[in-house]
């Protein structure tokens, strides 16, 4: 069973196991959006030289609708790279299509001269799935479809002893360009969790598994930015009279203190919402795409009540409690640090005034 898992998770997750491939493969695509671009400007300007060779050149001039619709195809596709997302879907759909027109060409060229053999077509058997990071057994599909499109096609059109040398190298090379996919993807797919492993460790708080500060201060800067017009709450919190529990207790219990607040914060985050330690007793919760004040209200409840809820202290009839400042971001300017300012002076508030556990900045 391990053997036949291992052959599965290299067919079709590049080596590594399907959540780890799931969870990197958008980073993937668009880390080769930039090349595929190249790739479609550069067959623009080949298809392009090409066609205006077949009108002056007899012995091209067979192919000359096939180069003017390559060239036209090109056109189009490279335009559409540069207005497509780089997680489009349908980038990658274009350009399986491209390697495909490219096979077709190789086909071309091996047509022209039937008596030689099929080294342009060999070439791009283990030239196209350096294109391509996908699961290789996708291209394996791709490659095979080719090879056997091919084969077909040559052998009305090559003599019979030329064809079997091409059948012979074709079969070979095809089987060599699954491999090569397979290598290929699995070294570029490990360089990619190797990064997003470092770039979590980078991004995590060692004591919490939260986010920390610089990931907190880039992820909710990008959203306000992507989204000028958009919504979000920004809750602000520490813990009341922190130092007295470090002071009583001691240091460790003051970190099993945070600990305590950083795991409930993430278990209770959800998929719109940000939960991080901004350093000390502080942290932060950051909810996207909602104004609503009953939201901010209801959240700010239920982590008051859940932290206090969840604090353990070595004296078990001493409570703990946070408090919690709320800012309400509406399109307005100022972005990230102007919200964040107006959250921690609502904090501040909160603290002073002893009956109230979470306060807004605009009451």
């Amino acid at each position: 069973m391990q053997v036949l898992r291992t052959i599965r998770n290299y067919c079709f997750y590049c080596g590594i196991e399907r959540d780890e491939y799931n969870a990197i493969k958008k980073d993937a695509y668009i880390s080769n959006f930039r090349v595929w671009r190249m790739l479609h400007i550069f067959m623009v300007g080949a298809f392009g030289f090409l066609y205006v060779c077949s009108l002056f050149k007899e012995i091209m001039s067979s192919n000359s609708v096939f180069y003017m619709s390559a060239f036209v195809y090109s056109v189009f596709a490279a335009i559409l790279f540069f207005l497509l997302r780089k997680d489009s879907i349908v980038a990658q759909l274009i350009i399986y299509l491209s390697i495909s027109l490219l096979f077709l060409f190789a086909c071309f060229i091996t047509a022209n001269k039937p008596e030689s053999t099929a080294t342009a077509f060999v070439c791009f058997l283990l030239v196209a799935p350096m294109f391509m990071i996908d699961k290789p057994f996708f291209m394996a599909i791709e490659l095979v479809a080719a090879s056997s499109v091919f084969l077909i096609w040559m052998h009305n059109v090559k003599p019979q002893t030329v064809w079997e040398y091409d059948l012979i190298n074709v079969v070979i090379f095809t089987i060599i360009g699954i491999f090569l996919s397979i290598i290929a993807n699995s070294v570029r797919i490990r360089e990619f969790v190797l990064t997003r492993k470092l770039n979590i460790q980078k991004d995590t708080d060692e004591l919490t598994g939260l986010k920390n500060k610089g990931a907190l201060t880039r992820d909710v800067s990008r959203i306000l930015t992507d989204n000028p017009d958009g919504k979000g709450i920004l809750f602000v919190m520490d813990v009341d009279k922190f130092k007295s529990v470090n002071d009583t207790y001691g240091h460790d219990a003051g970190d099993e203190v945070i600990c305590q607040l950083g795991r409930f914060l993430g278990r209770r985050a959800k998929a719109n919402e940000i939960a991080a330690r901004f350093g000390g007793d502080e942290f932060v919760v950051f909810v996207k795409d909602t104004d609503s004040r009953e939201t901010a209200r209801a959240i700010a409840e239920e982590i008051a009540a859940g932290a206090t809820e969840h604090f353990e202290l070595p004296d078990k009839s001493r409570k703990v409690y946070v408090s919690i400042g709320v800012a309400i971001y509406s399109g307005e300017g100022g972005g990230y640090p102007a919200l964040f300012k107006k959250a921690d002076t609502a904090l501040y508030r909160a603290k002073t005034e002893t009956d109230k556990k979470y306060c807004f900045f605009d009451e």
